[in-house]
């Protein structure tokens, strides 16, 4: 990795020594404040991925609003899906300060979508063929994410803390309601329990790629960046071993099994132990090549298309208000 001040004149060094300073004494970094170039990239990065993950994460609950099987349900799952979109619309929009310098808006994070340069998380790729997946998605996948985002929330960028702290608070709910639709499965009949946990096996697997491969003694350059500059604290890894924390014993206690027999915790190095995933099939999941990538992304795209006229008169009444 080339290292950012051995690309700097002696004035951009001043800069970048100062910046270096706040990074390190905790101080936060806005907008308008300079940045070496490989931050906002790292941050471009990151928080493009976060803000159309949000957005495609909506559509595999989506497909359950219609069907969702009470009124109830019906109503919470369906502002979970509003509030998810609003979380991405937040985000682009915190990557779109950063882009501006770049000469670039949210509109070329969506063609980045469509063309494939810019991917969404692995998890929202995949299939949710029964209302057990629905709860699976609210509770563990959210759960997971809300991991994640609890780290970054001391991030030093502060326009991406500021969205966070509002987004955490929302996706607790957001958890809750997938614990609800859990706990009612669990407690429901035979075939409610085996839904439920046919769903789990079917979700273990991208759960554990959900926070990207272990580092085996070595961090990807990525991360290396990422923690240099305090935009995130914690490992994959570390971040994994967290979600292991909070939920295994919860989804034993519920009677419910893992696909992965050794799963356990070692108590002389305290931490859990666990099968790998295929990493390989988690590399093409996010290339777009995931069970229901193709269908999500076209469902997206058609959207966007179908709403240009709406984008095409707010335009135009701006030019007319200037």
């Amino acid at each position: 990795m080339i290292d950012q001040m051995e690309l700097l004149d002696t004035k951009e060094r001043e800069k970048y020594e100062e910046f270096m300073e706040k990074i390190e004494s905790r101080q936060k970094i806005e907008a308008d404040d300079w940045m070496p170039d490989d931050y906002r990239n790292q941050l471009i990065k990151l928080i493009a991925m976060h803000g159309i993950s949000e957005i495609m994460g909506a559509l595999p609950e989506k497909e359950w609003v219609p069907k969702a099987p009470t009124l109830q349900r019906k109503l919470a799952i369906m502002a979970k899906v509003q509030d998810e979109m609003g979380h991405g619309q937040l985000l682009l929009r915190v990557a779109e300060d950063l882009l501006a310098p770049l000469g670039k808006t949210r509109e070329d994070l969506i063609l980045d979508l469509f063309s494939g340069k810019l991917k969404f998380h692995n998890v929202f790729h995949m299939s949710a063929p029964t209302w057990a997946d629905a709860g699976v998605i609210g509770w563990l996948v959210d759960g997971a994410a809300i991991i994640t985002q609890t780290m970054s929330l001391d991030t030093s960028y502060a326009p991406y803390a500021r969205a966070l702290h509002r987004i955490c608070q929302e996706e607790k709910f957001h958890a809750q309601h997938g614990e609800s639709i859990i706990l009612s499965l669990a407690e429901g009949t035979p075939a409610q329990r085996q839904m439920l946990q046919e769903a789990i096996n079917r979700w273990w697997p991208a759960l554990l790629m959900f926070f990207g491969p272990p580092e085996n003694g070595t961090i990807s350059s990525n991360q290396e960046l990422n923690m240099k500059y305090k935009i995130r604290t914690k490992t994959n890894e570390e971040l994994r071993q967290i979600f292991f924390d909070k939920y295994v014993t919860r989804i034993f206690h519920l009677g419910l099994t893992l696909p992965d027999e050794t799963v356990h915790y070692d108590q002389a190095e305290s931490r859990w132990n666990y099968r790998q995933p295929d990493w390989e099939e988690f590399k093409q999941i996010v290339r777009g090549n995931g069970p229901r990538s193709a269908a999500r992304l076209q469902l997206r795209k058609i959207s966007y298309e179908d709403a240009q006229w709406v984008r095409d008169a707010l335009l135009a009444n701006q030019r007319k208000a200037i």
